[in-house]
């Protein structure tokens, strides 16, 4: 945690605001600042000792990474862009990044269950939330304490945020919310302690303006979990359906204005695909890291297969394409630090 602090100052000093122009520059590792690389390394030092020893088990058993989770907190990892106010680490997109990358090279399912509390809830709340929903809402996920969860995707409508089925009807006298729906293949389901929930609030209205968000303790009467999905991988973190029927809110639960939520979607699921891109670059490289591994340990006709110009051809045309995708990554990340639309 302390490296975390000493980290933070700096890039706060250092990166907080870069300038357009300095995002055209990032070419390799060697470009990053001083703070980026401790940030990069930091996280490839976890990933490597506490992950990837485990990370086979945790896919084959189906179990959450509880303990790795938890020093994830303790790093500032589970709220990385989030403000030092509210529990998080106050680094920029470009440090989230470079963390989400390497700690999913570790382990795919723990990169997943670090990228959806930072971008998807923790993101949304601290954008939108009042101080006190903030405090309330935020401070524990951005810590690492708890953990939270995005109920958007439904059944019959997948990821359409603007046609919503799951409903949110408010009582005139009481101000107070009640609502019902099903919201499907959500991640951190089943670990997760709230969820950034959206639903019609008014029907009347065209949809994109229909849409309100809400924040949802799990734990309330009629709020539900469907059974875990059996995925192909990624199976550390928990992916489910989140069953409402007359789940009461107060008034104070409502997240921005009302008829936001489509906004709060869209904006949320903007910055959400840095870290899904992120992801995929730590699993990429993880699976060409095994790939350069196999052909040097792989003997055929006396020697090794990377030897041979096929092997050589597919491994480099792999590297190319994964370096391309990281440099795009880190484009977008310095874009959104510099408040230009991506």
């Amino acid at each position: 945690m302390k490296l975390a602090r000493h980290l933070n100052a700096r890039l706060v000093a250092n990166i907080a605001r870069p300038r357009l122009g300095s995002s055209r520059y990032i070419s390799s590792y060697l470009d990053l600042s001083e703070e980026h690389q401790m940030i990069r390394d930091m996280s490839r030092q976890f990933a490597e000792t506490e992950l990837m020893p485990i990370a086979g088990d945790i896919d084959k058993d189906h179990l959450f990474p509880a303990n790795a989770v938890k020093q994830l907190g303790e790093l500032g990892l589970m709220g990385v862009s989030v403000s030092e106010d509210y529990g998080g680490a106050g680094m920029d997109y470009l440090a989230y990044a470079l963390a989400v990358e390497e700690i999913s090279r570790g382990c795919a399912s723990t990169g997943v269950i670090m990228s959806v509390n930072n971008s998807l809830y923790c993101g949304p709340v601290e954008k939108f939330g009042t101080a006190a929903q903030k405090e309330e809402h935020l401070t524990p996920y951005a810590n690492g304490s708890k953990l939270g969860c995005f109920g958007l995707s439904e059944p019959g409508n997948g990821s359409d945020a603007a046609a919503a089925a799951t409903t949110a009807s408010q009582d005139a006298l009481s101000g107070e919310w009640t609502l019902n729906g099903t919201k499907a293949w959500i991640t951190n389901a089943h670990e997760a302690e709230k969820a950034v929930v959206f639903a019609t609030t008014d029907r009347s209205l065209p949809g994109s303006k229909a849409i309100s968000a809400f924040v949802v303790p799990m734990d309330l009467p009629g709020f539900s979990l469907g059974a875990k999905e059996d995925k192909l991988g990624i199976r550390g973190s928990s992916t489910a359906n989140l069953i409402l029927e007359n789940v009461k809110l107060p008034k104070e639960a409502l997240l921005g204005k009302q008829g936001d939520g489509f906004k709060i979607a869209m904006m949320t699921l903007d910055a959400g695909r840095i870290g899904i891109a992120s992801q995929a670059l730590g699993i990429a490289q993880a699976s060409l890291d095994c790939a350069t591994k196999y052909a040097l340990e792989r003997h055929s006709f006396g020697k090794p297969i990377s030897s041979l110009y096929a092997i050589q051809e597919k491994l480099s045309g792999m590297a190319c394409r994964l370096e391309a995708a990281r440099l795009l990554t880190w484009r977008a990340c310095l874009l959104k630090v510099a408040h230009f639309e991506t």
